[in-house]
């Protein structure tokens, strides 16, 4: 019998209103192969068999997380909160129902040779950052790049490697030399690959779920190169850039547990600048929880050891406000306003800068939805500029079964118009400007010095998927705006996908591409939702006079910076042969999986949430070698 196939079918089902008498002889049927059924189905399934509304993990995806993801969710991480209830037997049956067996062959298969392990630290640094540099630009130079406009338009596939039991890749990867350093989220590895063949120099089994971006330099003084990123549980690590080696890992939870590090730590003198988000979104939608607690944070650590130097917290401990919510459960606030982007940092003015996102109970605070200014050195707050006020929200506003931890309406936009981006400083003789993209349609530019709104241009309604979701792209003269707008046109809601341009200086429009849907070819088989998850999510990338850009059909594309003309294409919803044998395929581009560097492009293929096209490939291209060029 095939349990999974039926409890799918029991899901589907319950979904289209069959009698609970059916549905209650199914799941006896199927509780007979498997007693985490029963607490999947108990406790699980309301959130999670409708992942499209309330943007929990599909059971498709949950299947194909290992034992220790998923023990760690539970007890520990981000459904600390849901699990609670439930005693450590009935834990232990869902995890054992869930989870899949990791085989580790291979990891064995995609190693290089033993005489081709040797990371070179002394080559150029081509990408050491999500954000390119400590602007976050997201530009990088033509001749860093080792790419042309020219060579641009005739890229093929160099490679592709297939990551087992992951249905998302979300993280940018570094460039050193001819060696790339990747976190593949859901394995819990990073690796060290051979960026002209893939193979692996060293892998590093990271003891928890992978998050954020990867970022390289130099752990202060003592000029030890690590790689350093942030996880889903709270910690943050620093890596021998070397082997692979663990230097330090530091616990910036405090007392909460829900607590990811999403945006990319930043490395800055003797600093490592680290983006905390911490809001109980999730734990919201369970009308026993007591919403909400946790907020954002920002934390910096010493480079060479992970002290903790200094703190910045959106707001204080929540509190009980009195009030309870429909199921007699008490609501405390304030909370949320977590800090999901990677921090910008101006050494000229010593400060960092951070976004925000939206309070996730009242009373609602001034520093969510925002873009705040911090001392480098002291982190306290020197301004900041709120782009929506009043947006209240967490996941009950999103669920079928139960909205109790919904904020009252009366006092709350609802909206969930995070900033998911980061704020870029622009340095101009005319005078600096800082750009950030919010999900709620809008681009800001703000003078650094004070926060004061510059100008303003908004695409569209926004939605709570974006707008602009992960962020923009700039190199000085031009500003590149993706809108992702899912969904279908309402009353109200008119979606705008696509790319928008923008000049840095006057906020004048400058070229617009909109994105369409394409079903045709069989896309529609490959592609979930394909009539209406099209849009642009994922950051851009400037590569000389070229914008690359992902979308949620999949499709790779550069396009003239100038004119917003294609200069070349390529459809990554398909299924792949890898270099280390694993079964592959393509699927949503979102997050921060475009990068390039090293006469490279890396992209990974697959992000399966909010109703998109999982898939679980790292793909390499390089330039087509012209017939009158030697091969070498």
């Amino acid at each position: 019998m095939n349990i999974r196939f039926l409890l799918q079918l029991t899901l589907r089902v319950s979904v289209l209103g069959f009698p609970s008498q059916l549905i209650s002889q199914t799941t006896d049927l199927l509780a007979i192969d498997h007693p985490g059924l029963v607490i999947y189905e108990q406790h699980c399934a309301s959130c999670h068999s409708k992942a499209e509304v309330t943007r929990a993990h599909s059971l498709e995806t949950l299947q194909t997380m290992s034992k220790a993801t998923l023990e760690f969710a539970l007890n520990e991480g981000i459904m600390y909160a849901q699990a609670s209830t439930l005693a450590e037997a009935e834990k232990t049956a869902l995890v054992d129902f869930l989870a899949t067996e990791e085989d580790k062959q291979w990891l064995t298969e995609m190693m290089c040779d033993s005489s081709s392990q040797h990371v070179d630290l002394d080559q150029p640094v081509h990408l050491a950052s999500y954000g390119v540099d400590k602007s976050n630009s997201r530009n990088l130079d033509s001749s860093v790049a080792g790419l042309k406009k020219s060579e641009l338009s005739a890229m093929e596939l160099a490679w592709a490697i297939g990551f087992p039991d992951t249905g998302a890749l979300r993280s940018s990867p570094v460039l050193v030399g001819q060696t790339l350093f990747y976190a593949a989220n859901g394995t819990r590895k990073v690796f060290a690959l051979n960026s002209k063949s893939g193979c692996a120099k060293w892998i590093f089994d990271s003891p928890t779920r992978l998050r954020s971006s990867l970022t390289y330099g130099s752990l202060g003084a003592d000029g030890r190169k690590a790689i350093l990123y942030g996880d889903a549980e709270g910690f943050v690590y620093a890596l021998d850039a070397s082997n692979g080696s663990q230097i330090w890992v530091r616990d910036v939870r405090g007392h909460n547990r829900s607590v990811r590090v999403t945006g990319a730590p930043m490395l800055v003198e003797d600093k490592v600048i680290v983006p905390i988000s911490n809001s109980g979104v999730a734990a919201g939608a369970d009308p026993l929880f007591e919403c909400c607690v946790g907020h954002g944070a920002v934390t910096a650590l010493k480079a060479s050891s992970g002290d903790i130097l200094w703190e910045y917290h959106t707001m204080p401990e929540a509190q009980y406000t009195g009030e309870v919510n429909s199921a007699g459960t008490k609501l405390r606030g304030p909370s949320g306003a977590p800090i999901w982007t990677t921090p910008s940092i101006d050494l000229k003015r010593r400060t960092i800068y951070v976004t925000s996102g939206e309070n996730t109970s009242h009373p609602a605070t001034d520093t969510s939805d925002a873009i705040i200014a911090l001392d480098l050195d002291s982190g306290e707050q020197k301004w900041l500029f709120q782009g929506l006020t009043l947006d209240v929200w967490n996941m009950a506003c999103g669920r079928i079964s139960s909205s109790a931890n919904c904020p009252n309406q009366k006092q709350s936009s609802l909206k969930d118009y995070d900033f998911g981006g980061p704020a870029i400083l622009v340095e101009r003789d005319q005078g600096d400007i800082l750009l950030a993209g919010q999900k709620s349609g809008d681009l800001w530019a703000l003078d650094p010095e004070n926060g004061k709104l510059l100008w303003n241009q908004k695409i569209g309604t926004g939605t709570a998927l974006g707008g602009n979701h992960w962020g923009i792209a700039t190199d000085g003269n031009r500003v590149f705006l993706p809108i992702n707008d899912p969904g279908t046109a309402r009353p109200g809601f008119e979606p705008r996908p696509g790319m928008y341009s923008f000049f840095v200086g006057s906020g004048e429009s400058s070229w617009s591409v909109a994105s369409l849907p394409d079903c045709k070819n069989g896309r529609a088989d490959r592609v979930i939702n394909c009539q209406n998850r099209y849009g642009l999510s994922a950051a851009p990338m400037l590569v000389g006079d070229a914008l690359l850009s992902g979308s949620l059909d999949g499709k790779l594309v550069a396009l003239d910076k100038n004119t917003g003309a294609t200069i070349w294409q390529y459809d990554t919803a398909v299924e792949f042969k890898t270099n280390n044998g694993v079964v592959a395929k393509g699927g949503s581009i979102d997050a921060h999986s475009i990068a390039a560097g090293g006469g490279m492009i890396f992209v990974g293929s697959g992000y399966g949430r909010f109703g998109q096209t999982p898939g679980n490939v790292l793909l390499a291209f390089k330039p087509k070698i012209s017939p009158m060029e030697p091969s070498q």
